[in-house]
């Protein structure tokens, strides 16, 4: 089946029970069982395993190309899980790009706990090859990055990984591309994660994350830790991103068209110093990105020649963009990563310039989010 079909009925089926078409939302903590450690299907304890987490479970994997996959509580529960798989000692090289949350839990959180992280950048494979040490075990990829929108040749990478002695895992976060534009383990990824909290959901009406990966050995891995450490998604979110990924492809063709045409307005203001979205010919992977992306996404960021003075005012500025943290939903946001979503990389290498702004276009009318741009710049 093509992907917009498998979006709206991968791992689902109707309710043997009643026939119902939506898969239902299991409120139950426990189920009974037929005898001492002989429950029904599987299921014995929610945490352990719901029918409506697992459905939406079986969604992704079919999405993402995988063979399994988990659900969790938030995409930094997902983060959180991965690395739980590494002991005392050993490096993780990251992209030198990376959403605030997460370089927060790796250099904020985890460091004390005897996990050592570099920062690299992954858009060179060699650069990336001269960052990975004996100790390595796990590469962290985002592409496109949060938030200058870097894209990173993942087969390339796969291959550089792969060549190490260590073989470190490869981990993708597909959050901003979702498996509708990319899908990684295609490209030789071992795992993908996301933050459904985005585009999966896709109405800013739900938090989430997940893990999705092909080696089974590895799924179970990860499921043991996720029922041992219990950061998982209920079933009432794990209702709601089925129910938005069903409209995913509609959803990602109508916010990549608006962010193409916002991109354009956006490439010919005298204010904007500079632009970042990788379907436009001035992104520097531009090639690379139409070559493993179905189209280039929601997301855009510039940089204002006014700095964060011209960038607070702007942002502030928008009636149809709201200002929020965020992204991927149905509705415009607008922010200044530097102030919000990665105020924790600030006084480190990764620090974002303070006249970054950072655009979730939403599926409006373009022509009104446009006219709302051109108010808040006048403002």
């Amino acid at each position: 089946m093509k992907f917009e079909t498998l979006a709206i009925h991968a791992g689902q089926e109707a309710d043997p029970n009643n026939g119902a078409v939506m898969t239902p939302v299991y409120l139950t903590s426990t189920y009974k069982q037929d005898g001492i450690g002989k429950p029904r299907q599987g299921y014995e304890y929610s945490r352990t395993l719901n029918p409506t987490r697992k459905a939406l479970q079986d969604c992704l994997a079919e999405l993402e190309s995988g063979t399994w996959g988990l659900a969790f509580a938030s995409g930094m529960a997902a983060t959180d899980t991965v690395l739980r798989l590494l002991s005392q000692g050993d490096h993780v090289v990251a992209g030198n790009d990376v959403y605030g949350g997460t370089f927060r839990l790796f250099d904020k959180v985890l460091r004390r706990f005897g996990l050592d992280f570099s920062f690299a950048d992954t858009t060179d494979p060699e650069n990336l090859a001269e960052a990975l040490t004996p100790s390595t075990r796990v590469v962290w990829l985002e592409t496109p990055t949060n938030p200058l929108l870097s894209i990173s040749d993942i087969r390339a990478v796969a291959a550089t990984v792969k060549s190490h002695p260590n073989k470190p895992l490869l981990v993708v976060d597909n959050t901003f591309a979702t498996p509708y534009l990319q899908r990684p383990l295609e490209l030789g990824a071992d795992l993908v994660v996301h933050s459904m909290t985005k585009y999966l959901g896709g109405h800013s009406d739900v938090v989430g994350g997940a893990i999705v990966g092909k080696d089974k050995e590895l799924g179970q891995q990860l499921a043991y830790l996720q029922n041992a450490a219990g950061a998982i998604q209920g079933p009432m979110d794990s209702f709601l991103v089925l129910r938005g990924i069903k409209t995913l492809p509609v959803r990602m063709e109508r916010h990549a068209q608006n962010a193409e045409k916002i991109a354009a307005y956006l490439a010919q203001r005298d204010d904007v110093a500079a632009l970042y979205y990788p379907f436009h010919e001035s992104h520097a992977q531009f090639k690379l990105a139409q070559r493993q992306m179905k189209n280039g996404g929601g997301m855009i960021s510039f940089v204002l020649k006014g700095g964060s003075e011209a960038a607070v005012r702007v942002a502030e500025a928008t009636k149809i963009f709201t200002l929020a943290e965020s992204l991927g939903g149905v509705e415009s946001l607008i922010e200044v990563p530097a102030a919000m979503t990665h105020l924790s990389t600030q006084g480190s290498p990764l620090e974002v310039d303070p006249g970054l702004v950072r655009l979730s276009v939403g599926i409006e009318n373009v022509d009104d989010l446009i006219a709302d741009l051109e108010q808040a710049f006048g403002s």
